[in-house]
């Protein structure tokens, strides 16, 4: 395999919280994780939210269970606090705005250092050019908003990276659509701007790819060719954003990896009427479609269960559900699972259900199909399809009766669960690390290769 180009690598997102950003939080540490396996040279994980100190290092701790090094991991507002020289050295003399409500940052000794612009019911608040007010010890200082607060702190992390080597190349990784959208134009002749996506840019009901899109993705979109490269979860989504957008030799089919682990146990050996699912309890996961289409599962097979694992705003509405239709003492709602007692289940249960409204890659069902656990899924666009092969069934989106029909058959026919078992297992091999990774360094190869995007416009 070729080698990564020579760069100083940073991974760059707004927040990476593992209680709060589900499968991004497991896809970004891998991130900077396979720029290590390729041989970059101390990649840094770079973050943007105003969390204090003590909940970032919660977060790094959390995230060391994904192979995430601490000392990787850097924060806008952590490091403003450590030595605030950077910021004080990027404002322009200037002044609050007396119509906007801010909100103030201390710095470690406790005094005033930022005061953040606040944009009530605006879903542009990011692009606004509100002052960002810094307490510098000369008289206050402004930045032009969050776009000027957040290239003021790349350029400063950038040209720490560069000591010595004023024309080394850097490569950022922009892992969150708000923020990429600040940064298009930004950056010298040695700098490359690379995006990745997560999730699905259409709106409901998620299956129209010509469909009106909403702003954040249609702004997103207008500068898609404008980064150096675009990093796509699924080959289906890339096409269907080249065939509205217009094709580009900068697009490359990236999914995020898995770790496989040891082989699975025999699908023999499981719990043959035990189902779970992994997943926010959130709008987009139809958590709610899935204890539907169960509640005709159990009429038909009464010895059959369903754990539901994960957290979220949905999950008193959830119980509800569940309460309403007398399906409590077969479905759980068992909160957030560690990764270790995760695999520990899916090494249990018979069947893995899937009832997402849209979905990036699946992160989930790539998990559970290295198990060697089936998966039942809602065809929906961009990840099942592409994630399951041979390892489950795919059924029409929002077609409950059809679902729990697919779970129903399966559970009564152990020897086609056997044979989807050892093709999940298959499957999943598509999503290790090492079959990912030329992928990810065909892409930052030809970032490298050509002129940035940005000194051509």
């Amino acid at each position: 395999m070729t080698s990564l180009p020579d760069a100083a690598y940073l991974v760059l997102a707004s927040r990476v919280a593992p209680a709060l950003d589900g499968g991004f939080a497991v896809a970004v540490p891998w991130r900077v994780r396979q720029l290590v396996d390729a041989g970059a040279r101390h990649p840094l994980l770079l973050t943007l939210d105003a969390g204090d100190v003590a909940t970032h290092a919660q977060w790094r701790d959390e995230l060391a269970v994904h192979g995430m090094d601490a000392a990787a991991w850097r924060n806008l507002f952590d490091d403003a606090q450590h030595d605030p020289a950077w910021l004080f050295a990027a404002g322009e003399p200037g002044a609050a705005d007396p119509e906007i409500e801010y909100r103030e940052v201390r710095d470690a000794a406790g005094r005033p250092l930022i005061d953040l612009p606040v944009i009530p019911n605006n879903p542009a608040w990011h692009l606004t050019t509100a002052p960002v007010v810094v307490h510098a010890p000369g008289g206050d200082r402004v930045l032009a908003g969050l776009r000027g607060l957040y290239r003021a702190w790349l350029d400063h992390v950038v040209a720490q990276q560069r000591q010595g080597d004023p024309e080394r190349l850097v490569v950022v990784i922009c892992e969150a659509r708000q923020v990429g959208e600040l940064l298009v134009g930004w950056g010298d002749e040695h700098t490359r701007l690379v995006h990745t996506v997560h999730n699905s840019h259409l709106p409901a009901p998620y299956d129209d790819p010509d469909a009106e899109l909403a702003p954040p993705w249609a702004r997103w979109l207008e500068h898609v060719h404008d980064y150096d490269a675009v990093l796509w979860p699924t080959g289906a989504q890339r096409d269907d954003v080249a065939a509205r957008f217009g094709a580009d030799d900068r697009f490359f089919v990236v999914p995020n990896p898995i770790e496989l682990g040891e082989e699975p146990v025999p699908a023999a050996s499981r719990s043959p009427f035990r189902l779970v699912m992994v997943g926010r309890l959130a709008a987009q996961k139809r958590v709610d479609l899935a204890i539907d289409a169960f509640a005709r599962v159990r009429a038909e097979v009464p010895e059959a269960t369903l754990d539901v694992y994960g957290d979220g705003p949905l999950r008193d509405e959830l119980q509800g559900r569940i309460d309403a239709l007398g399906l409590g003492a077969a479905v759980t709602l068992r909160g957030r699972i560690t990764p270790a007692a995760r695999d520990a289940v899916y090494d249990d249960v018979a069947l893995m259900l899937s009832t997402a409204a849209f979905e990036g890659q699946g992160l989930s069902i790539a998990e559970a199909l290295a198990r060697g656990l089936p998966v039942v899924a809602f065809d929906a666009k961009y990840g099942p399809r592409e994630v399951i092969g041979d390892g489950g069934v795919l059924i029409e989106p929002g077609d409950v009766a059809g679902f729990a029909d697919a779970a129903i058959a399966l559970l009564r026919d152990d020897a086609r669960r056997s044979r989807l078992s050892a093709a999940a297992r298959d499957a999943a091999r598509r999503f290790a690390p090492a079959a990912i990774q030329p992928a990810l360094v065909e892409a930052l190869q030809a970032a490298a290769a050509h002129s940035p995007r940005h000194a051509a416009s």
